[in-house]
């Protein structure tokens, strides 16, 4: 009974840690810049599309060999400026004097523009991918204020000319364009949303990434852009390996070992009616495998006896070396007596 009781104990503590290892998994945290998909439980890593800083020690090279020093561009074509930014991080290159943000700010912008010679951020770091329906989205908020009223593309030509000087106007009247506040009641910020989209070209690789400007609201507040990388293909996740194969194997041997012993002494219990050692399944089996290797060590330890001098009282008189000088010094004894015996006779 005290057998059976060890071995359902024994269970009991595999299952609970069984469990809470299950647990652990599911309260980790996910990595930044990845996400599983709600739909296909696929896993999206965005990770080796960002550019790290050239002064960190995961620095990316290009296919010369050389250190990456810019981030992503995408060409604003109708648009009046270029477009820089990263994936998952701020932008390599060091800005200053970014428009409506602070000084601390500066580094932490993810995308921005430069239109006469002025640089807008259009959204700050961002490493949290999120999924509008099926569309893998990554979004920057937080940028530079938002223009009040109607921008240079959308508005009539008259309308434009008229905006625009007003607005060279007022910023010839601020000449702290780092900090400047935002036109009239608008309050709102610059962002960007970014859809990724995956590349089908196979020779591509996984670090590579295409980006194109899509458009602009109206009120040049939100910018819309497309990357294309094997990044957004998703996959299976890669999670940190804490058990070797070795160590699986033995984690299934082991309840494998678990099930036979306790299934064995139920049934050896209950149905055959055996008590103490012989619950065992295969007690007589294993009782001669005992039996053998007892047996064995007993040889083996009498054979390495014979190796070591004897302790006994008595030893054996040896023929060579000193017995045979001892047998040298009795004969001249033996020679020595007769002579006396001789000369007493005379």
């Amino acid at each position: 009974m005290r057998f059976i009781f060890v071995c359902a104990l024994v269970a009991l503590l595999c299952s609970s840690s069984i469990a809470a290892s299950s647990d652990e998994k599911k309260e980790k945290k996910a990595k930044p810049c990845t996400i599983h998909s709600p739909s296909s439980d696929r896993f999206f890593d965005l990770n080796p599309i960002h550019v790290p800083s050239p002064d960190s020690s995961n620095k990316k090279h290009d296919k010369d060999g050389k250190p990456i020093t810019t981030s992503w561009q995408a060409k604003g074509y109708d648009y009046p400026a270029n477009f820089t930014m990263n994936f998952c991080g701020p932008v390599i290159e060091q800005l200053d004097n970014v428009v409506d943000l602070k000084a601390a700010d500066w580094g932490n912008v993810s995308a921005y523009y430069n239109k006469s010679g002025n640089i807008y951020s259009i959204g700050q770091q961002s490493s949290e991918p999120i999924f509008r329906g099926r569309k893998l989205v990554l979004e920057y908020t937080g940028g530079s204020y938002c223009s009040s009223g109607l921008s240079s593309r959308s508005a009539p030509s008259h309308v434009s000319d008229d905006f625009w000087a007003s607005e060279k106007h007022k910023k010839d009247d601020d000449n702290d364009t780092a900090m400047a506040q935002p036109n009239g009641t608008d309050k709102r910020r610059k962002s960007s949303i970014i859809s990724l989209l995956c590349e089908d070209n196979t020779m591509a690789g996984l670090d590579e990434a295409s980006v194109a400007f899509v458009g602009a609201s109206p009120d040049d507040c939100t910018y819309f852009f497309e990357a294309r990388s094997r990044a957004a293909c998703g996959g299976i996740e890669k999670a940190a390996q804490q058990v070797s194969p070795g160590g699986v194997f033995l984690i299934i041997a082991l309840i494998a070992v678990m099930v036979y012993v306790l299934g064995g002494c139920v049934y050896q219990r209950t149905v055959m009616h055996q008590r103490g050692w012989r619950q065992l399944p295969n007690y007589s089996m294993w009782a001669g495998i005992a039996g053998f290797f007892s047996d064995m060590f007993i040889i083996a330890t009498s054979s390495c006896s014979r190796c070591f001098p004897s302790r006994r009282g008595y030893s054996r008189v040896s023929m060579n070396g000193n017995g045979s000088r001892r047998g040298r010094d009795s004969d001249d004894e033996n020679r020595l007596i007769d002579q006396l015996d001789e000369e007493w006779e005379d």
